[in-house]
């Protein structure tokens, strides 16, 4: 591998409830195939952090440091120190999971950094990361995922980060329901390597 590639980092979110359900197990293949193109890739697991959801004290108005101190602070130096992203949750309700709603609410301090302190004009992008979301959800809804998709987005802009591509998976309810679906897998793993590829062009 070059050595280029080799110095891509990559931070890979886990936004299900469940470590070894059908959204873990495709977020697993994507970093797999990341990794199988030189990258190197940090794993966060929500559910195991302690995250307040944000209080709206806006202490971060000083400074753009959120004033709850506990996990989100080295959370948010992992994420602003990749190049690229890779968020992954099922849907609940037609959008993201709590773990994953926490996270974002949380980066309102990022929010408030970047348009209140450093005074960037709303609507100008500014990406100098890729993302891909990964989402998986039981039912077959035509809508199923818009939500979801419209929250990442905003999300990512506040990241500066591109929503450089996504995949979504239908039919996965229970945990072991990924199982039957090997092509899902390698769709993911290739959607991994594929973005590790894609920031070697960044």
């Amino acid at each position: 591998m070059s050595g280029r590639l080799d110095s891509r980092r990559i931070t890979a979110i886990y936004g299900s409830p469940r470590l070894e359900g059908n959204t873990a197990t495709l977020l697993r293949r994507a970093v797999e195939g990341a990794r199988s193109q030189g990258a190197v890739v940090e794993e966060i697991f929500l559910r195991d952090l302690k995250m307040s959801p944000c209080l709206e004290i806006y202490g971060c108005k000083h400074d753009g440091e959120c004033a709850i101190k506990d996990d989100f602070q080295r959370t948010r130096d992992a994420i602003l120190a990749a190049e690229g992203i890779m968020l992954a949750s099922p849907i609940f309700f037609y959008s993201v999971s709590a773990q994953v709603k926490i996270l974002m609410d949380r980066f309102q301090s990022q929010w408030v950094k970047k348009h209140w302190i450093e005074g960037v004009p709303m609507g100008r992008s500014r990406a100098v990361r890729k993302g891909l979301l990964l989402a998986a959800g039981a039912t077959q809804g035509k809508k199923l995922f818009d939500g979801a998709l419209l929250s990442v987005k905003y999300f990512f802009d506040v990241l500066d980060t591109e929503l450089w591509d996504y995949k979504f998976f239908r039919g996965l309810d229970y945990a072991e329901d990924i199982q039957a679906h090997p092509d899902f897998q390698s769709e993911a793993r290739r959607a991994g390597a594929a973005l590790a590829q894609a920031l070697t062009t960044a």
